[in-house]
């Protein structure tokens, strides 16, 4: 694995961070705050291009160009742009969308090798044959308020994911995303054979994100942490989260509404994973297939929104248009 290197100033937020992450304390619809101005959980201390002078882009060309390289940089996207596969981003960058309708359609991006990277206020439709936004071998990336999406009148196998996250990625937030009209949204660890690589790492936090009107992998995880807390669960075709090869999963103050499995620890492969759940609110969903629970709790210090107003928050703050 190539390593980036990480400018001082984010080093000393992480080493900070790691001296004072304490457990999550008790509920305050405060924190909801917070999340749109840095990540909490796994992926704090991602600053991305930091204060570097925005670049802004309205073509492919442009969108390539400025995105690539390690050194700090902020892309802003205007309109939205058309393109077939995926285009790299750098280390220490922003990318955030203008305004509540920018973004990529028909494919999508990649951060692979790659620390400390921001990805914003976009929107992400129907990409063929590849994902949204894949993130592989990389460290300290969040995820926050954006759009992706594709439609369920095709195969599931039409569109890859919306977000994936695999071969050893670690340290990445997930915050204030809507992921609607899709079949498999989100996976964390692409194979069952991956152990040698992804055991101890594929360490993630999902708050805050609305997924509507999708089918499956809510995210379905392998050999990874997953921290799922204060997310709106709406509509779902078939199961909501899958944790399995020995993945731990802490289901936390989220809403299941209309979700026929909304956690599982078994299926689809041959070892099952972990999941632990804490004041959930389940309306027209089930969990009967939770087979195995663990002591996994997520350390850092984060406060959890109370679950009585999760779904009135996250569907109105989700998506794009909210920031940037």
């Amino acid at each position: 694995m190539k390593h980036k290197r990480i400018s001082p100033a984010l080093l000393a937020v992480l080493a900070l961070a790691a001296a004072t992450a304490v457990t999550g304390t008790a509920a305050s619809t405060a924190q909801a705050a917070s999340y749109e101005s840095s990540p909490v959980g796994y992926g704090a201390g991602t600053t991305g291009g930091g204060s570097a002078t925005a670049t802004t882009v309205s073509t492919l060309s442009a969108f390539t160009s400025a995105v690539s390289g390690d050194t700090a940089k902020v892309v802003k996207v205007s309109g939205l742009i058309s393109l077939s596969g995926q285009v790299d981003i750098g280390s220490n960058t922003t990318v955030i969308g203008v305004g509540s309708g920018s973004g990529l359609t028909g494919g999508g991006v990649r951060v692979k090798n790659e620390s400390n990277v921001i990805i914003r206020n976009l929107v992400f439709s129907k990409p063929v044959g590849t994902d949204s936004i894949t993130i592989q071998k990389s460290t300290y990336v969040w995820v926050d308020h954006n759009d992706l999406s594709s439609d369920r009148t095709h195969g599931k196998d039409y569109y890859d994911g919306l977000l994936d996250i695999t071969h050893a990625a670690d340290y990445v937030s997930v915050s204030w995303n809507k992921f609607h009209d899709h079949y498999k949204v989100s996976l964390v660890g692409h194979s069952d054979s991956n152990a040698s690589e992804d055991t101890g790492h594929l360490r993630v936090t999902y708050s805050h994100n609305w997924f509507y009107n999708v089918n499956s992998r809510l995210p379905s995880i392998r050999f990874g942490k997953a921290h799922i807390l204060n997310n709106y669960f709406q509509n779902v075709g078939d199961s909501g989260i899958h944790s399995r090869m020995g993945a731990e999963v802490y289901v936390e103050r989220n809403v299941f509404s209309g979700v026929p499995d909304a956690i599982t620890t078994t299926g689809d492969s041959d070892v099952d994973g972990y999941a632990n759940q804490l004041n959930n609110i389940y309306d027209s969903s089930s969990t009967t297939d939770i087979t195995q629970t663990s002591s996994y709790k997520p350390t850092y210090s984060y406060t959890p929104e109370s679950n009585s107003t999760t779904a009135a928050s996250v569907s109105a703050g989700a998506g794009t248009g909210k920031v940037g």
